[in-house]
């Protein structure tokens, strides 16, 4: 929409398709017991919210490297989180958090997260943001896959098709 790249016929295939699994995926969460509308609307909206910032990222890749994109990104954002949870951390007992607990939080930080936004970035500036987004619906892939292994979710039929219907999508988006 922005005119800053243009998609396949092939590529507006594929990403349909992996919407449209997505939904059926969602749509069987529905009726499940303790399912939030409310919550899978925020997943929905975060969703959207990477995706103008993958979009939005483009012009700024033209001027600085994926790690700089990446590190502005994570720095502003971190600021803003801990805006948000300022509350709820003052009341958190700290006297009971260990030092594990602190050095996970400072690993996943500073390493998983800066190598994956960077990482992420790369792709942007390699391929182009159409490209690497269709990536993005193999999360519910393996959302639904950690549910049954680590929760014990049932894996029903309309998870496997939603699935399936997924996988051809992303199939279809990256193919040459």
């Amino acid at each position: 929409m922005l005119g800053l790249e243009r998609p396949t016929p092939r590529g507006i295939l594929g990403v349909g398709l992996s919407i449209l699994g997505v939904g059926i995926v969602f749509y069987e969460g529905l009726g499940a017991e303790g399912a939030s509308l409310v919550g899978d609307c925020l997943v929905l909206l975060a969703a959207m919210g990477f995706r103008a910032y993958t979009v939005l990222s483009i012009p700024v890749l033209e001027r600085r490297s994926p790690l700089a994109v990446a590190t502005y990104s994570l720095l502003f954002g971190g600021l803003v989180v801990l805006l948000i949870s300022a509350g709820y951390l003052a009341g958190l007992e700290w006297g009971s958090v260990g030092i594990g607990a602190l050095a996970a939080v400072a690993f996943s930080a500073i390493f998983a997260t800066a190598f994956a936004f960077s990482a992420w970035q790369t792709g942007i500036s390699r391929i182009g943001a159409n490209r690497v987004l269709v990536y993005q619906y193999l999360i519910t892939v393996t959302g639904v896959a950690s549910g049954i292994v680590f929760f014990g979710e049932v894996l029903g039929i309309e998870k496997l098709i939603g699935g399936g219907v997924i996988l051809v999508g992303v199939y279809l988006a990256r193919r040459q």
